[in-house]
């Protein structure tokens, strides 16, 4: 066995904050079916896209006195995009929950991003993996991917991965571009009569994946605070010399919350944002 730093012990013992309705445990959940969902734009065409899952209810999750017993249930995980913190706890979450649910439950990774799940590229989980990873960044624990999922002969070497490991729901995790992915799928699951659930877990460092659900996606807090303390540092150097102009280019693809939200910790004498150069033509 690996010998532990005293660093890793201490990482070991942060519990992650749950929310309230998961005090009681996995058992003790409720659930209950809202408003039907809809698109915020171009409404008919998604619908004509999605024509089997589109408008599906919000679901809400609650504590309940009550306990019920689960069902034994094999489930798979996808990493997906670019790494971002948090990637390795919302597995070790899942597999902690599973566990609760039920010992016999087992989680699978897929290696690699969704190219896993089509070419059968996988681990199954113990508590040993899990625990090498736990409260640690990145998403070296499966490894990711940006291979799409799109294709018919794609779909049909998924769910035959899914079949041969008896799973029941994937979980994929990942940006915008992901949860494509993973709509895509669930819309041929349930025209194929799979019965085989897709969960989109919202992850993006440049905080362009939100609604009235998802506040913010895990990554672009500890992104955005890291950049901040860079900019913090550059700043007293800058207020030191006194001498020079420092620029400094903040990624973020074609969304700049992440500068903006940095800008908004650091106050910088100007913030330039991509989107607002684009839309007003502006020069320097």
């Amino acid at each position: 066995m690996t010998k532990l730093s005293p660093l890793q012990i201490e990482r070991l013992k942060y519990q992650p904050k749950l929310p309230s309705s998961l005090a009681e445990g996995i058992n003790h959940l409720t659930i209950e079916e809202g408003n039907a969902t809809e698109a915020v734009d171009n409404k008919e065409e998604i619908k004509a896209l999605f024509k089997n899952t589109y408008g599906k209810p919000t679901v809400t999750f609650k504590s309940s006195n009550s306990s019920s017993e689960s069902e034994q249930r094999n489930v798979g995980v996808i990493l997906s995009g670019g790494q971002a913190p948090g990637g390795h706890n919302v597995i070790a979450g899942l597999y902690d929950a599973l566990k609760q649910a039920n010992p016999a439950n087992k989680l699978y990774g897929f290696l690699g991003g969704p190219s896993g799940i089509i070419d059968g590229k996988y681990v199954e989980f113990d508590d040993k993996f899990i625990d090498e990873y736990r409260n640690t960044g990145g998403f070296d624990i499966i490894g990711s991917g940006r291979t799409k999922l799109e294709t018919q002969e794609q779909f049909e070497k998924s769910l035959e991965v899914c079949k041969k490991l008896n799973i029941s729901a994937v979980v994929i995790i990942g940006g915008d571009d992901s949860n494509t992915n993973a709509a895509l799928l669930a819309e041929w699951f349930v025209a194929n009569n799979a019965g085989i659930q897709v969960i989109g877990c919202p992850k993006t460092i440049d905080g362009d994946l939100k609604n009235e659900q998802i506040e913010i996606s895990f990554g672009f807090d500890t992104a955005t605070k890291t950049y901040a303390e860079l900019i913090g540092n550059i700043q007293r150097d800058a207020n030191s010399a006194k001498k020079y102009w420092h620029f400094i280019k903040i990624m973020g693809r074609s969304a700049s919350h992440v500068a903006l939200e940095a800008a908004l910790q650091t106050q910088p004498n100007i913030s330039m944002i991509s989107e607002e150069v684009e839309q007003k033509k502006m020069s320097l």
